[in-house]
């Protein structure tokens, strides 16, 4: 995603998530029980959207033709970065 605020709150919710569930569960979903998420797999990034359809809900991983898609077509991203604007 080419606004780096988006892809740090991304990162640091897949983090918590693969921290305290054991997997990396998508963050930007709402779920009834996380623990039954993590174990079915589905919404673990990348999830079974984004690698079948490349449909990512998150803008995590984006088309070059996504008007939100870095123009550079990649992003680097440091932890500091991460913690500044994650919150």
């Amino acid at each position: 995603c080419a606004e780096p605020s988006v892809t740090s709150v991304v990162l640091k919710g897949l983090a918590r998530h693969k921290d305290d569930l054991g997997g990396a569960l998508c963050p930007c979903r709402h779920y009834e029980d996380k623990e039954a998420e993590v174990s079915q797999a589905f919404w673990n990034c990348p999830c079974v959207p984004m690698r079948e359809r490349k449909e990512c809900h998150c803008m995590l991983f984006l088309t070059e033709d996504n008007p939100f898609a870095c123009p550079e077509k990649t992003q680097t991203i440091t932890t500091e970065t991460i913690q500044a604007t994650a919150g």
